[in-house]
């Protein structure tokens, strides 16, 4: 079936969400697990975050997709699957925009982040330098509609307020409070991604000993799990979100955290005595101070490395959140092999796509 890009589909949901179950459930076949929890998404106005080419007819400018063939755009005044606020301004915003020749002129992009509280960045991206002309437009745009408003064009980034947003989220009644900075990595759904907290917080019993963390983003996780551990020891290779989590951690009143700006490969070699790292030392932090008996991990698509794997193998409890069900299983062929598994679950992170994100809770069987 054919699905127009922004458009949401609410008496097709379970269908669609049912056969990227049994499509994961055949996948998973070879493996022995317990029952897959599902959590759903809503059905429409879910994403937090989205981006919208400009396409230009004439004069005239609207936002635009690609459909299934990537050969026709499809044009657009708002969006089904977007959150509401965001939904609600596009058409707002778009009107202005076209009054504006400052703001309009070689406009090709515009990105929306938007939070469950109401704050809203909307950055403006364009093919020409951005100068005088530009800012003031801007600054008239963003006081009329209570956003807050960043351009960007080839080497330039002009924030006129604030790059970044305060999101607050829901874990099982507990409120944490998330600096989300644009551009950067956060998770699209913001309802699901409560329901992923809550599950993996749900499936982390309390410990008198550490956790390790790798691949930690903006502390998305590690905030929340943190109270479950006498300590943590997380991992991150992006500046920025090595930054955000650090305010963060100090917006939740976590102070049982350490972070280091490095890749899991780069921990692994620290790990095994390969090399030296100095941002260790930069961090205060001393890998002998740390007894991590449980890792948790939440690589990119590819999933974990040869090295990473070896690495997660030796810990007593593995929590693993994917965004690929392909390299979950080509990892968990290396996993079973020392641990069993205990706890599954999917997440409906992008309704009306074939994109499906899981989890997974694994203890060595030693430990049995």
């Amino acid at each position: 079936m054919s699905l127009i890009p922004c458009q949401a589909y609410p008496e097709q949901y379970e269908g669609l969400l049912n056969d990227k179950i049994i499509a994961y459930e055949n996948l998973m076949d070879e493996f022995d697990t317990p029952e897959i929890e599902v959590f759903e998404s809503p059905r429409e106005h879910y994403r937090m975050r989205a981006e919208f080419k400009i396409w230009r007819d004439g004069d005239d400018i609207h936002y635009a997709m690609w459909g299934e063939d990537k050969t026709v755009p499809v044009l657009m005044e708002t969006c089904q699957i977007v959150d509401k606020a965001i939904a609600d301004l596009m058409p707002k915003l778009m009107a202005e925009i076209r009054e504006r020749d400052a703001l309009k002129n070689r406009l090709f992009q515009v990105d929306f982040l938007a939070t469950q509280s109401g704050a809203m960045l909307v950055t403006l991206i364009y093919h020409r330098p951005l100068g005088d002309e530009w800012e003031k437009a801007a600054r008239e745009l963003q006081g009329e509609l209570g956003v807050y408003i960043i351009g960007r064009s080839r080497k330039q980034k002009l924030v006129l307020t604030q790059d970044w947003v305060q999101e607050t989220l829901n874990v099982n009644g507990q409120m944490f409070h998330y600096q989300q900075v644009e551009n950067s990595f956060t998770q699209p759904n913001a309802a699901v991604n409560e329901k992923m907290l809550g599950w993996a917080l749900d499936h982390t019993p309390q410990s008198d000993t550490d956790l390790l963390e790798l691949y930690c983003g903006n502390g998305n996780f590690t905030c929340v799990l943190s109270q479950r551990f006498r300590k943590v020891l997380a991992t991150e290779i992006s500046k920025s979100s090595v930054k955000s989590a650090h305010l963060n951690f100090e917006h939740n009143g976590i102070e049982n955290i350490s972070i280091a700006r490095m890749s899991s490969e780069e921990f692994t070699e620290a790990m095994n005595g390969v090399r030296e790292f100095r941002r260790l030392k930069q961090a205060g932090i001393e890998l002998s101070e740390f007894d991590c008996k449980t890792i948790f991990v939440d690589p990119p698509r590819a999933g974990l490395d040869d090295e990473t794997l070896k690495l997660v193998a030796g810990f007593d409890r593995v929590i693993y959140i994917s965004c690929n069900p392909e390299t979950l299983a080509d990892n968990l062929k290396t996993l079973t092999q020392t641990h069993k598994i205990q706890a599954m679950a999917v997440f409906d992170q992008f309704p009306y796509t074939h994109h499906l994100e899981s989890g997974v809770v694994l203890t060595k069987l030693s430990s049995w």
